[in-house]
């Protein structure tokens, strides 16, 4: 005899008899509760606009964070609990760091991502693990690495996907379709910026105003250099070493940061690391 459905979500690891598992079920519905997070990506960079609900003139705006950096060129939206996603980040911001530390590079978006959702999949970490519960929150996790700009989507079931748009929250249904319709591949930053606001600007309940809208963009200009022409650039060296005289680099450039933006996204090649391989 099959236990009801009440019995089932008890428990984040008891599946049902149709193979369901009712809290993160839960959890995903919770996300649907939270404010509207779009993301959209280009080929300069990635923009990320969310709503902020303020729900008392007496709260300070600055205080509402829903957009964080999680390395100097990863940052994320998110929509559910605040909590929960602080969470997520301080465990991502360890790994990113472990990262670097133990190779000398920073962390690629797609692995920074697959960390996080590890952590979602045990619903919590130590002693209390038994105790815990999903996370009810979805992020959006913008960046760019050797790949260039890269924007992903999780959820509270440890599942993630890489898009090209996305919105999350009470508004992501009308946001994606609008999305849809919106977007193209060409779009410049600055497009996309527009793109992001006037359809958050149509999904929010209330008047769009600079206390209840982040922004942050995310840029990401490369040109193309060889080891020689950098080492022509340094009139220190005595000699170019012929060997890796076509290894390509690149070199960001042109980084102006946004007029509305909570931290840097932005990570370029240290000039420290090339001198000591001269």
């Amino acid at each position: 005899m099959f236990l009801t459905r009440t019995e089932y979500d008890r428990g984040v690891n008891t599946f049902s008899p149709e193979g369901r598992l009712f809290q993160v079920e839960y959890a995903i519905e919770a996300i649907k509760l939270g404010s509207t997070a779009i993301g959209v990506k280009t080929k300069e960079g990635v923009v990320l606009a969310v709503e902020k609900r303020i729900t008392s003139p007496l709260l300070e705006p600055s205080s509402v964070e829903k957009i964080m950096e999680i390395d100097d060129h990863i940052g994320c939206a998110m929509s559910g609990l605040i909590a929960d996603a602080r969470t997520l980040v301080e465990h991502a911001r360890v790994e990113t760091q472990n990262h670097r530390f133990s190779y000398g590079e920073p962390m690629t978006v797609e692995s920074t991502t697959q960390a996080l959702c590890d952590l979602a999949l045990r619903f919590g970490e130590g002693d209390e693990e038994s105790m815990s519960r999903p996370f009810g929150v979805s992020l959006l996790i913008a960046g760019h690495d050797e790949n260039g700009p890269s924007l992903y989507y999780t959820d509270p079931s440890g599942t993630f996907w890489q898009c090209t748009a996305k919105a999350i929250g009470s508004g992501s249904e009308g946001a994606d379709s609008s999305l849809q319709e919106q977007f193209n591949k060409d779009l410049t930053l600055k497009e996309a910026e527009t793109i992001a606001l006037s359809i958050l600007k149509q999904v929010m309940e209330e008047k769009v105003t600079p206390n209840n809208v982040d922004i942050a963009k995310h840029f990401y200009r490369q040109e193309p250099l060889t080891f020689g022409k950098l080492l022509s650039k340094c009139s220190s060296l005595r000699s170019p070493p012929s060997a890796n005289a076509n290894i390509p680099f690149l070199v960001l450039k042109d980084m102006s940061p946004a007029p509305v933006m909570l931290a840097s996204l932005i990570s370029s090649i240290g000039w420290s690391s090339l001198r000591e391989r001269v």
